[in-house]
């Protein structure tokens, strides 16, 4: 049986991380081709500006464009959060009236518009680490 307990090893052969790698690769190169076509809705002279306030060069505006949508990515999330919060909050209110208006409150939930508030905003940037209070002088 010998030392290695059962265990045939074949034939040196490629490993399949190489070629994952090789693949990642790619798929990393074609992302910043296609990062070079996309205008996100940051602009990157907006975001280059707080980038150099904060201290950092960026020379590739590759990088710019790549933080640029982070950013938006963070919003959107924010936003989508408050929007969660803003459906949740209206939703679990109480209504007055007849039964019938609760089949009107459903109908017109679809097409109903909604405000961003700070009531909102607070809870979900405090999702993601971010206290937000009103300043002394509005308390």
């Amino acid at each position: 049986m010998g030392d290695n307990f059962g265990i045939h090893r074949g034939p040196a052969k490629k490993t399949a991380d190489t070629v994952e790698d090789r693949t990642q690769g790619q798929i990393l190169s074609d992302f910043m081709m296609q990062l070079e076509d996309y205008t996100p809705t940051i602009p990157d002279a907006v975001t280059s500006y707080y980038l150099n306030s904060a201290g950092f060069e960026g020379a590739d505006p590759r990088i710019v464009r790549l933080i640029s949508i982070a950013a938006q990515k963070f919003v959107s999330d924010v936003a989508n959060d408050a929007l969660q919060h803003c459906k949740t909050r209206t939703n679990s209110a109480p209504s007055s009236g007849h039964g019938s208006s609760k089949n009107q409150n459903q109908k017109s939930s679809k097409d109903r518009k909604y405000t961003l508030t700070m009531e909102d905003l607070q809870p979900a940037l405090n999702d993601y680490g971010i206290t937000v209070r009103k300043a002394h002088y509005f308390v």
